[in-house]
């Protein structure tokens, strides 16, 4: 059993969803050297979350942004915890939906995933300073 392990920071990034596999894979190359395994990306923060999704067409991430700003809206009255800004709870909320994670089967030294996906930070703050990931790759 091989596992490696490293931890970035990303830039900081717009609100939004963001494409983020070809950053995950620089800073991963050892995937490369995994027969059949297992790579876990996990993100450090409760305000901000990751999701595995299209990959091509950049529509879909702005529609994620909008749909999930009408699901989860900013001021709403019965939201007690505004300490950093009217995004602020509705980010934790947010990032709960998400997830704080993603696994995706490593075959032969490649990411297994569909035709069309790619992994998405999911950005919910409207200011931020750059967020740290764990990624985590194990297999044979």
């Amino acid at each position: 059993m091989k596992v490696f392990q490293e931890e970035i920071t990303l830039r900081a990034y717009a609100r939004g969803f963001h494409l983020i596999t070809d950053i995950v894979l620089k800073n991963m190359p050892e995937i490369s050297q995994i027969k059949a395994g297992v790579l876990q990306v996990f993100i450090k923060h409760t305000s901000a979350s990751l999701t595995l999704n299209e990959n091509w067409d950049a529509s879909v991430r702005g529609d994620f942004e909008r749909h999930i700003n009408v699901m989860v809206p900013e001021n709403a009255p019965y939201y007690e915890h505004n300490y950093e800004g009217s995004d602020d709870m509705p980010a934790h909320i947010k990032a709960s939906i998400f997830g704080s994670s993603v696994q995706i089967p490593i075959s032969n030294g490649k990411l297994n995933t569909g035709t069309w996906q790619g992994i998405y930070l999911c950005e919910h703050r409207n200011a931020d300073t750059g967020r740290n990931l764990v990624l985590t790759a194990w297999g044979v």
